[in-house]
């Protein structure tokens, strides 16, 4: 599905999928994340810059007391925590046992695509706001902009699955700098931190968001640092939320341009970034240039 200027120009289904089914977004969904943590913020029950500790209690951890401390909310939302991240290891990356948040370098020292520490904003959104987090979720974000669908338990993750349209939807909401029908969903300081690099390792990530056109990137399986830009076939400008088997949100401000993609793998089992995003982008190019 592709969105010029609010508009839908291209809505296209295959394999026997339509505008009705429902898709599960996998690790896009993370950015609505991010976005729930920052209005949670907005609205004074939490502040990423506070130790996780201060909303899940001493023993969430299997860190001594010093190291646990360091770890704060907006490590949570940068990859940051520092916590061994068990890459290969699908059953303790998704785990959020004490067990398995292990020390393996110092919060903000090492960026690492941690599942489990990812899924503790959840719980940080609960225990702040007193609220469970998929029904503070639906309030201030999915009904105010008219999105459907839910968070579902997928053997050990909670995962968000909604038709192309709401995603759709979604890619709107950030286009927009978090402002829908006038209202202002999510506060502008707090996007922009969320949509900026978020620490000095991997450039191209903020809090959850994929960001475009940065010096060097990392991808989720990897430590290694790769020189030039996430995307180089996509503008410069764009956002992106990427999940599991090539389910896309990507997002340019500078074109008034959404593009949504989900579905099945389109050939690679990649956790975010893959092959497709670069192709895709040169296909769209020779329409657009």
């Amino acid at each position: 599905m592709v969105l010029k200027n609010g508009r839908i120009v291209i809505e296209k289904y295959f394999n026997g999928h339509s505008q009705n089914d429902n898709s599960i977004w996998y690790s896009a969904g993370k950015t609505l994340v991010s976005s729930t943590v920052g209005i949670a913020q907005d609205e004074g029950y939490l502040s990423i810059n506070d130790t996780s500790s201060d909303y899940l209690g001493t023993n969430w951890s299997s860190l001594t007391t010093e190291k646990q401390d360091l770890i704060t909310v907006k490590n949570h939302l940068s990859m940051s925590t520092g916590l061994q991240d068990y890459v290969g290891q699908t059953l303790k990356w998704i785990c959020t046992q004490p067990s398995c948040f292990n020390y393996e370098a110092d919060a903000g020292e090492r960026w690492a695509y941690h599942q489990g520490a990812f899924t503790m904003l959840k719980d940080i959104v609960t225990n702040a706001t007193e609220t469970d987090f998929n029904d503070y979720f639906y309030t201030k974000i999915r009904d105010k902009i008219g999105m459907n669908g839910s968070w579902n338990e997928q053997i050990l993750l909670t995962l968000y699955a909604s038709d192309t349209r709401s995603m759709a939807r979604w890619g709107l909401l950030i286009q927009n700098e978090g402002i829908w029908d006038a209202e202002r969903i999510i506060s502008k300081t707090y996007f922009d931190e969320m949509t900026s690099t978020s620490q000095d390792i991997n450039k191209s990530y903020g809090y959850l968001w994929w960001l475009n056109g940065k010096e060097s990137y990392m991808s989720t399986t990897s430590q290694t640092v790769v020189s030039g830009s996430l995307i180089p076939n996509a503008p410069t400008d764009m956002i992106a939320a990427l999940g599991a088997n090539d389910q896309k949100i990507y997002v340019v401000p500078s074109r008034n341009l959404v593009v949504v993609r989900c579905g099945d793998s389109a050939g690679e089992t990649q956790l975010g970034l893959s092959s497709f995003d670069n192709e895709l982008w040169g296909k769209i190019n020779a329409v657009i240039n």
